[in-house]
Order: C-alpha cells, then sequence, then structure tokens
C-alpha cells in the first residue's frame, strides 16, 4: 500500500477555509464538509492532516497566536525601561490586529471560547511569556499594578479586540489618534 504524502498547500488550504468558516458562521457551524469543500478536498483528505476539528481548531489557534506574538515581540527587548517596552508591545499587538484582520478576529473568538483545549490555550500562553515577564518586572519596579496578569491582559491588552470589533462592524474608525487614546487608556489601567 502507498503512503500518501502530505500536501503542504492542501494543509494551508485546510486552515484557511477553517479561519474563513469560523469567523464567518461561528465554531459550531463550520463542520468538517462545509471546510473540505472550501478547502477543494475530498473529507476523507482532512483526516490526513488533523486528527479530527478538535484538532484542527487547535492546531489554527497555535499557528496563529505564534503568529501574533512573533508580531508583538518584534525588535522588542527586555532591556527596555518598562512604559516603553509596554508601549512598544502594545503597539506592535495593535498593528497585528489592524492588519491582520481575519487572524486576530479568529483569535479575539479563541478567548471567548471553550472550543479551544487547556494543552493549547497553555500553549498559546507560552509565546506571550516576555510580556509577562514585563509586568513582572514593572510590578518588582513599582511601576505596575500587583494583580494577576489575566487581569492585566484583560484591561491593557483586550480593549484593541474590541475596537477592533468595532471597526470590522463600521461602528467605529480606528485612526492614529484614537490609537494613542487606546494606549493611554492601556497603560493607564496597569500602571501604578
Amino acid at each position: 500500500m502507498a503512503i500518501r504524502e502530505k500536501s503542504k498547500e492542501k494543509r494551508n488550504a485546510l486552515l484557511k477555509a477553517t479561519l474563513n468558516l469560523v469567523n464567518n458562521n461561528g465554531f459550531h457551524d463550520a463542520p468538517m464538509s462545509k471546510i473540505a469543500k472550501m478547502a477543494n478536498v475530498s473529507p476523507a483528505t482532512i483526516y490526513i492532516y488533523f486528527e479530527n476539528k478538535q484538532d484542527l481548531i487547535n492546531q489554527l489557534y497555535l499557528e496563529l497566536k505564534i503568529s501574533y506574538t512573533k508580531q508583538a515581540f518584534k525588535d522588542y527587548s527586555e532591556n527596555m525601561p518598562v512604559k516603553k517596552a509596554f508601549e512598544f508591545i502594545w503597539y506592535n499587538i495593535a498593528d497585528y490586529k489592524l492588519k491582520q484582520v481575519e487572524e486576530a478576529w479568529f483569535l479575539s473568538q479563541c478567548d471567548n471560547t471553550t472550543m479551544i483545549d487547556e494543552v493549547s490555550v497553555q500553549e498559546g500562553l507560552k509565546h506571550l511569556q516576555p510580556l509577562l515577564d514585563l509586568w513582572e518586572k514593572g510590578q518588582k519596579e513599582g511601576i505596575i499594578k500587583d494583580v494577576s496578569p489575566y487581569i492585566l491582559y484583560a484591561y491593557a491588552i483586550n480593549p484593541l479586540a474590541f475596537l477592533m470589533n468595532m471597526q470590522k462592524r463600521g461602528l467605529y474608525q480606528i485612526n492614529q489618534e484614537s490609537l494613542e487614546q487606546a494606549f493611554q487608556s492601556a497603560w493607564d489601567s496597569i500602571r501604578i
């Protein structure tokens, strides 16, 4: 029996189809049959690349989380002063969310669902470690509030997702002035 060779193009097509269907229809209305059809492959082909829908969703989540955090920490140095470092990372995240809208929308949905398994969530969090380390450094220096990193993330980073979603719906327009206001609000929410 011949072993079927995996095609990177087919795998990417499946990931792209999943991203599109989940973003437009939600997790539950993105069945494997629709994913296969949109990717222009047979439904059985999906199982060459992924164990099941959960595996497909988890792998897409992790790939996008890695892409997101690479952008977030691009050209970042842990030697920067805390506020400057946070500002640098924050604007990198904003840039990702504004330029990689579909990917950011998917990650935003993942933050608000139980569809991503705990192992994948924990793996995704590992990629945020430089930000967590920065906040810990800021807490030790008496610059950042001594609260959970989840609270810091909720107040400093999650509002970007909200603004991005409002822009996607046509209810708000993000520009340089609003970005500056959003950053200042984020900083004010976590600083002492």
